[in-house]
């Protein structure tokens, strides 16, 4: 294998980005903490009060070391300066990292330079600049990695010493980038016949011979041969010659392939209290299919959803069992049994509100979750009057939400899990121009989810809900007793960040008054987002997303407005107040029989920490059951700003409406953690 040099664990670009990113988080924050930001923003002063980033300032001139101003500067034939190649030399150069720690005398700093000498020029082989050369001096005085003129620089150190600065200079001469002349990969083709295909390896002759990019396409080739059953796969021997003269390099590598094998018995351990039983329940490997690293993934990820499951390390075994099958290790820990949470938000058009939680995530031993939801706000007033005015709070002011979950997985050691689940809530939605509607419920429901595979499951249950309504067509005091199911899929590789996928899930809930519901009510809802990355990397990625459902049963006005279709707000059509794009009836929104709405995306990351997300979105209720596109379909657009964290992406979409009503806001802005879909 290739060696590791320090130049290339961290791109230059990548460090740059991180250093502008993180100044401008951390000026954005010192803005919002009023008049002491504004004195901590100043350039250059930030990163030293706080102590994140080393100053290039040199110590103070002293009596007892030597204090030194590094410079670093590579140029290439043309005498151009590289920036990346220099910083590759100050990631591998640490007299660059100790510049404050100065060295006691000359000698110290001396050997500090020698010692680099050959880290850096690994740096500059690993940019593929094998014909480099680095000249090193102290004031003037060479520095080499033998004993010449080393007295000469210890003694032009310490003439220094209490009287100035030493300036030492590194200066790279690069030299041309060499490229790959001849690539060969040697497998066994017995076992599998068929060429390589390009995205196995893509290195071909021509490509420049830059050593980050040759250890990439080793770790893809092993990661297709694995991918293709093959989970003993490893490169047994490389070989790369460089041809100083020719400029050139010949890379070989031996690839021992293994046998195919399949999936073998499946051992789990740790998780401190919590059942291995439990854990095993939402494993859906079966002994003897097809090994496939894709299929381990997905099992990470399905243990993931067991609350109390924590960290989780899945490992393979070094040999094949009896049967030529890999053995599965799964360890895992458990979270902190107890969690707690408390938060405050403001809205210029919904208001202050506060939210707080409590969980228990392994009540009774086997992962058994039990979490309390309590939030709490100022409602918008209908009459357009402000509900801001401490003087003339009143009692129907505050809306608010209380839900209690209980989820027990794994149900009897099955793929089922039991979820009891009972909300309480106050809402108020519209303005004064458009109209809108308070709703007050309580709604219960109990239900068995059940796992067919890491990406699909369904939910079946009892739903019972008493809830009264008021909008302009009166109140509506309803009871609804039925049945409710729904389902999922989700192939996407990322649950906050998708790049590549598709997420499809329905609702299907069936009130009858054979049931004791005052009314029939019949309500589905689908949904589906895709996602598809342009590039290998997911710099690129194109989202989209499109929902529809329908009501049938009673009349409109018997329905409670929180079973009407509503379109409007971040979840939906970004820059139009929260479920406001509806049929309307004596100028004022009703809810619709039916809804369409989608959205499409393009996610651009400018850097690792930055994205940008041009975006538009539509959405329409309709009066009747089928879509129809007759009432009205608003459209709204923007753009958004993902600060990429490694929790998921900081969303910051600012949004207008492109068709607007009067009493539709000009423009609003939407914060949160994850994508918009």
């Amino acid at each position: 294998m290739l060696p590791q040099s320090p130049a290339l664990s961290e791109s230059p670009a990548r460090r740059r980005n991180f250093i502008a990113a993180a100044r401008l988080f951390l000026c954005t924050g010192c803005a919002a903490i009023g008049t002491v930001g504004w004195s901590l923003c100043e350039p250059a002063h930030a990163f030293d009060l706080f102590g994140l980033f080393d100053s290039d300032n040199p110590p103070p001139i002293s009596t007892t070391a030597l204090s030194y101003r590094l410079e670093i500067e590579a140029r290439s034939a043309n005498g151009k300066k590289d920036g990346d190649a220099a910083q590759a030399l100050r990631d591998a150069s640490a007299t660059y990292r100790l510049r404050q720690a100065p060295p006691t005398d000359g000698e110290g700093l001396v050997r500090r330079l020698q010692a680099d000498i050959n880290p850096m020029l690994d740096a500059l082989w690993g940019l593929g600049r094998y014909n480099a050369e680095i000249d090193v001096t102290v004031d003037g005085i060479p520095v080499t990695l033998d004993e010449t003129d080393l007295a000469a620089a210890v003694h032009r150190a310490e003439s220094f010493r209490n009287r100035g600065i030493i300036p030492v200079k590194v200066v790279a001469r690069l030299g041309p980038v060499f490229k790959l002349r001849a690539v060969d990969v040697d497998y066994p083709r017995e076992m599998i016949p068929q060429r390589l295909p390009r995205r196995a390896f893509p290195l071909k002759p021509g490509d420049p011979a830059i050593s980050a990019n040759l250890r990439a396409a080793q770790l893809k080739l092993i990661d297709w041969f694995r991918s293709n059953g093959h989970p003993l796969a490893k490169v047994a021997d490389v070989k790369a010659t460089v041809d100083h003269a020719a400029t050139a390099m010949d890379f070989r590598l031996r690839v021992e392939a293994g046998p195919k094998a399949g999936i073998g018995h499946v051992a789990i351990s740790g998780g401190g209290d919590i059942d291995p039983r439990v854990v095993a329940t939402h494993v859906h490997l079966r002994e003897g299919e097809p090994y496939s690293p894709e299929r381990l993934v997905l099992m990470k990820t399905s243990i993931a959803r067991i609350p109390a499951i924590g960290g989780i390390r899945i490992r393979e075994g070094d040999e094949l069992d009896a049967n030529g099958n890999v053995p599965i290790f799964i360890d895992v820990t458990e979270r902190p049994k107890h969690a707690a949470g408390l938060s405050a938000r403001y809205s210029t058009i919904d208001g202050p509100g506060v939210s707080t939680y409590y969980e228990h995530r392994n009540l009774f031993g086997n992962a058994e979750r039990l979490r309390l939801d309590a939030s709490a706000s100022l409602l918008r007033r209908l009459d357009g009057s402000s509900s801001l005015n401490f003087g003339d709070i009143r009692a129907s002011d505050f809306g608010g939400r209380f839900t209690a979950t209980f989820l027990k997985p794994g149900l009897y050691g099955t793929p089922n899990d039991l979820l009891v689940e009972a909300t309480a809530f106050r809402e108020r939605v519209g303005n004064n121009d458009l109209g809108g509607y308070t709703n007050d419920a309580v709604r219960g429901t109990v239900g068995v989810i059940h796992r067919f595979s890491e990406m699909a499951w369904v939910q079946a249950g009892l739903q019972v809900e008493r809830s009264q309504s008021q909008d302009v067509l009166g109140r509506v005091d309803a009871t609804l007793i039925g049945v409710a199911t729904s389902g999922r899929y989700d192939t996407t590789d990322n649950l906050l960040d998708p790049t590549r996928g598709v997420r499809l899930a329905a609702t299907m809930n069936a009130y009858s008054k054979l049931m004791g519901s005052t009314i029939d009510l019949y309500e589905a809802r689908i949904a589906g987002s895709t996602y598809y990355a342009l590039d290998e990397d997911a710099n690129y990625v194109l989202a989209g997303r499109l929902a529809a459902g329908s009501l049938g049963g009673a009349p409109l006005a018997r329905i409670p407005d929180a079973h009407r279709f509503f379109s409007g707000g971040g979840g939906s059509v970004r820059g139009f107040i929260f479920n406001t794009i509806s049929p309307m009836m004596f100028g004022k929104i009703i809810g619709g029989r039916s809804l369409v709405e989608g959205s499409a995306e393009m996610r651009v990351k400018v850097t690792p920490t930055i994205g940008v997300v041009p975006f538009v979105d539509f959405g329409t209720a309709s009066s009747s059951s089928l879509p129809n596109f007759d009432d009205y379909v608003g459209y709204g657009a923007g753009i958004g700003l993902r600060y990429l964290t490694p929790v998921g992406p900081i969303r910051l979409d600012v949004a207008t409406p492109l068709n607007p009503r009067p009493g539709d806001s000009r423009w609003a802005i939407y914060v949160s953690i994850g994508q918009a879909f």
